[in-house]
């Protein structure tokens, strides 16, 4: 029986343990002594402390036995003093994970081992008490009697032990885990004193009426002290056997360590001799073997070094004759023999070029090496770059020669008639009647002079500073091909007045005079001088550009086809190749080339235009629409070769094209009025040109004239074609009006005819410079057409002023505006008002109008026939007027006087007969059948209004007044009642006469007064 005491802040506890046989006998050969113990007593009162000291006695505590006092209360929860919990910090499992790592596979080696040692220790103990047999044979017996007798008493259970004693969160100093611990004990006794009185206020009674029991004090509270002594009894034997159960294997582990340490040793002593060996071997083989190894190794660099003086002797012969092929100008072969050299000097040449060239490396099995951080090398390095350079020099100069030459030649060969009959024909989308272009006939030659030069420059790895000059020297071209057609820039050629000082001081003039001087010679270029310039600077930049693309074209068709070339045994290998084609590609992919040249040649023609600016917009028509059409053809050119839209070049033309217009129109309508200004209303012959033109008018409502479109070929024949064709169309119509010479030329719309004065025929010419501009321009056709319809605008007010305001006696010196003024001017607007639908559809069928427009031409054809019918009720109100003033006469006369009676007819009736019969007459000459019968019917049907009720107002007294009045009814039915719209107003005045009856009074007559009638020398005239 082994005795274990502790004892804890003035408090001890005893444990009686209880050690298993095995327990002791393997505690006991280790040397620890122990005292045997037939029984296990209860726990308690045979706790070892207590064995030893019999327990102390306090003064004033009850024995275990007593009954707890009744009188004593409870603390509550308000009674216990909060006590402050200790708060310890959570800490996550992750803050372990690296100390986890580390001791991890310790841990693992430690189990490992520890099982291994079970085993071993195992068999050892099995060995160690098999030799011992006889020795411990009859004390084991013994022992294991006595085992078994006290074995015949188990251990208290683990479960009389009160469950919160084993709860993993056990805090004691949690309030509640305390009281239950204590049982509800007080820690400090109340006095009797205070005890009493709450006895007296409670009664000895809880709240629920319970007689509540008297709660001990923790100080002597005795049996609780047992009570937790026992506990820790039960606990601890449990723990013991735990432990003497686990010894086993514990001294197992002990024994395997013992032979673990016994081996360790061993072959530390085994290390020890190795070392010695191994230094042994050290001094005297392994520094013999490096000697040999050392001795080896500077003889191979003995053997490198000759090697390398050999390929350093080569790469100098070599550079030598590199030096010679550049200067006899074998370029091809100086090229291919320096990448050679440089192969040789990196070390990475082929052996079987070597083998080939004997001279250049006699022993071709040598092995190269790079020999390019070789001080001694820096100069023949540095010729080898001077050498590419001047080869690359020299390639790019036969480039650029090869390409400009046969760019120069080209612009040359090709005359301006032609290139722009081929901008004609794609214009209009015709198939060219030239032969084959010339660039396509020529690209085999220049191929055959650009593939060495090509190879070369790529062998050289020059090709892309050599394609960067060829851009340089292309757009340099482009520039001189426009200066050298410019006017002179140095003061000669147009009387510089700065020409003088300049020559004279012999000062070259500064870049600001210089351009001055160029600005005012362009200024001063005649149109026919202008249009030579843009023809020559145009097609010959044209030409060049068509030319580069073909260029281009060549030089990418030569690198794709390189690596089609057969293979040579000097040539690269087929990576080198293919690398060095792809870049040749990519350097010489110009595409970018062709949309630089427009750009630069669009920015200095872009200068040009705008200098010129104000003798552009006031160019006339033909000579407008030649420049435009010219410009539009080259933009075009340019778009259609670098795929670039020309906006500076564009921007600028249809800027003067707005500019044009305008004051195109201005000057039309200033022609315009001051014809007007002096016409003479008198009919005119509608010239043979006037029909033509009439005729491609009425033919514009679905086709342009080819006369109108030939303004837009600025070809040389295609003028004199038209020209030629005009002039034909002339002579035809002049042939027909000298065979028709006695009828009258008249303007005819669809087989209707119109009698038109000088002005109307004006008009029409101005009409058709909209519609040439129209059908050149249709981009501009907004614009065109709201300035013809201010054009046809102004030409109806101002015919409006000079007849119906009678402006045109004073313009045209008239005495009267008569009735053959307002016939032709009804003719003129009759013209217009068939024309305006042509003029609206031609307008129509052009994309760009906006319907909005088309409105208006509606609007100004109602304004024209308003117009007619005012002229139209003019001459219906005149001849109203002039019957009102016969009527006056007529209301004068006394039919019944003898003198009356003696005369035939009255003089009034005379002159009415013979101002209806001129009437019809000159309305029959001038208008057409539907208007004149319109005219002449409202004129009659007045007439008959007045002069029946005049007829019916006559008073007569006797039959010789009545016949007098009937000879003026027979008057008008003679003359008058032939003609178409009468409708027999003669034979209604007979009638009338005839039927009206004798009067013996005199009647009463109201005789207007001379005020309320019009003065005879304001009535208008009926002359012809």
């Amino acid at each position: 029986m082994s005795t274990l005491s502790s004892g804890k802040s003035g408090s001890s506890h005893s444990f009686a343990v209880s050690l298993s046989p095995r327990a002791e006998d393997a505690f006991s050969s280790y040397g620890y002594t122990h005292r045997r113990m037939s029984t296990i007593a209860e726990p308690g009162q045979n706790a070892i402390y207590i064995l030893l000291k019999p327990p102390i006695s306090r003064t004033g505590t009850l024995p275990p036995t007593a009954a707890p006092s009744t009188s004593q209360k409870p603390p509550t929860s308000r009674d216990i003093p909060p006590v402050a919990l200790t708060t310890i910090p959570h800490v996550e499992p992750l803050a372990f994970k690296n100390y986890l790592s580390q001791i991890g596979p310790l841990f693992d080696t430690l189990q490992r081992m520890k099982l291994e040692y079970e085993n071993r220790g195992t068999q050892l103990f099995r060995q160690g008490t098999s030799t011992d047999k006889h020795e411990e044979f009859a004390p084991r017996e013994k022992v294991k009697a006595g085992v078994s007798k006290r074995g015949q008493l188990a251990p208290t259970p683990l479960s009389t032990v009160p469950s919160i004693y084993l709860d993993e969160k056990f805090r004691l100093e949690n309030p509640r885990t305390f009281d239950a611990v204590s049982e509800h004990a007080e820690v400090v006794r109340q006095p009797l004193s205070t005890i009493g009185n709450r006895n007296k206020d409670t009664d000895g009674f809880s709240a629920n009426g319970d007689l509540q029991p008297a709660r001990k004090a923790l100080t002597t509270n005795a049996i609780l002290q047992e009570k937790l002594s026992w506990y820790m009894d039960t606990i601890e034997i449990y723990l013991i056997c735990s432990i003497s159960k686990a010894s086993t294997s514990f001294i197992a582990a002990l024994g395997s360590l013992r032979e673990l340490q016994a081996e360790v040793s061993h072959s530390v002593t085994k290390i020890q001799k190795l070392r010695e060996d191994l230094v042994h071997l050290d001094n005297a083989m392994i520094e013999h073997g490096f000697e040999i190894i050392r001795m080896k190794r500077r003889q191979d660099n003995l053997r490198k070094l000759g090697e390398a003086i050999m390929q350093l002797q080569c790469v100098l012969r070599g550079v030598s004759h590199c030096e010679e092929l550049v200067d006899s100008g074998k370029l091809e072969t100086a090229i291919q023999h320096i990448s050679y050299v440089a192969q040789l000097v990196s070390g990475t040449l082929d052996p079987k070029i070597g083998s080939e060239l004997c001279w250049f490396l006699p022993n071709s099995f040598t092995r190269l090496i790079d020999l390019r951080q070789l001080h001694v090398l820096e100069d023949p390095l540095q010729n080898i770059g001077q050498l590419r350079l001047r080869i690359w020099k020299g390639y790019e100069a036969r480039l650029l020669h090869v390409l400009l030459c046969n760019l120069r030649q080209h612009v040359s060969s090709i005359p301006p008639r032609d290139t722009l009959s081929r901008w004609t024909d794609i214009s209009k989308r015709t198939h060219s009647s030239l032969s084959t272009p010339a660039p396509m006939t020529t690209a085999e030659k220049l191929r055959e002079e650009l593939v060495p030069v090509l190879q070369g420059l790529g062998q050289s790895q020059y090709l892309a500073a050599a394609s960067t000059t060829f851009r340089e020297a292309v757009i340099r071209e482009m520039k001189s091909l426009i200066r050298r057609h410019l006017p002179s820039s140095t003061g000669g050629g147009s009387g510089s007045m700065v020409s003088a000082p300049t020559l004279t001081s012999g000062r070259r003039p500064s870049q600001q005079e210089r351009s001055s001087i160029l600005s005012r010679n362009l200024r001063a270029l005649s149109p026919e001088d202008a249009h030579v310039f843009f023809v020559k600077v145009y097609c010959g930049v044209g030409e060049a550009l068509r030319r580069l693309s073909v260029q281009i074209k060549v030089l990418l068709d030569i690198t794709s086809g390189i690596k089609k070339s057969p293979s040579n045994v000097l040539t690269s290998s087929l990576s080198e190749r293919c690398n060095l084609q792809e870049d040749m590609t990519q350097t010489l992919d110009m595409s970018s080339l062709l949309v630089q040249a427009v750009d630069k040649v669009e920015s200095e023609m872009t200068k040009v235009l705008r200098v010129r600016t104000e003798q552009t917009v006031r160019l006339g028509p033909t000579e407008f629409l030649r420049y435009f059409t010219l410009n539009r053809l080259f933009i075009n050119e340019c778009e259609a070769i670098s795929g670039h839209s020309g906006t500076a070049l564009r921007g600028v033309v249809n800027k003067q094209i707005h500019d044009f217009i305008p004051l195109l129109h201005e000057v039309e309508k200033q022609k315009l009025a001051q014809k007007m200004e002096t016409e003479r209303w008198e009919p005119v012959n509608f010239k043979p040109q006037d029909a033509l033109i009439l005729e491609r008018v009425v033919q514009s409502m679905t086709i342009d004239s080819s006369v109108w479109l030939s303004y837009t070929d600025v070809t040389t024949a295609a003028l004199e074609t038209g020209e030629r064709n005009l002039q034909t169309n002339y002579e035809e119509s002049s042939n027909t009006a000298k065979q028709n010479k006695k009828d009258p030329a008249l303007a005819v719309i669809d087989e209707e005819k119109f009698m038109l004065v000088d002005s109307a025929a004006f008009a029409l010419r101005g009409i058709e410079q909209y519609l040439i501009l129209l059908a050149s321009i249709p981009s501009m056709a907004n614009e065109i057409s709201m300035a013809l319809l201010d054009y046809l605008t102004l030409y109806n007010s101002r015919t409006q002023e000079l007849i119906l305001g009678a402006g045109a006696r004073t313009t045209a010196g008239l005495t009267n505006i008569n009735t053959k003024h307002l016939s032709l001017t009804s003719q003129s607007l009759s013209f217009f008002i068939t024309l305006i639908p042509y003029l609206r559809e031609s307008i129509r069928r052009r994309p760009s109008i906006a319907t909005s427009g088309l409105a208006e031409y509606d609007q100004l054809k109602r304004l024209f026939q308003d117009h007619r019918s005012s002229i139209h009720h003019k001459l219906i109100n005149i001849m109203s007027f002039r019957a009102t003033l016969y009527i006056r006469e007529m209301e004068k006369i006394k039919w019944d006087d003898e003198d009356e009676i003696q005369r035939s007819v009255s003089p009034h009736m005379e002159t009415l007969t013979k101002e209806a019969l001129t009437l019809q007459r000159v309305l029959s000459k001038y208008l057409p059948g539907s208007s004149m019968s319109m005219i002449i019917g409202q004129v009659f049907e007045s007439y008959r209004e007045q002069w029946s009720k005049a007829f019916e107002d006559a008073v007569i007294r006797t039959e010789n007044g009545k016949s007098r009045l009937l000879r003026d009814a027979e008057l008008l039915q003679a003359k008058l009642d032939k003609i178409d719209g009468a409708e027999e107003l003669g034979t209604r005045m007979i009638d009338i006469v005839r039927a009206k009856q004798i009067s013996s009074q005199p009647v009463s007559r109201n005789t207007p007064s001379s005020g309320d009638m019009p003065e005879e020398s304001n009535s208008p005239s009926i002359v012809t």
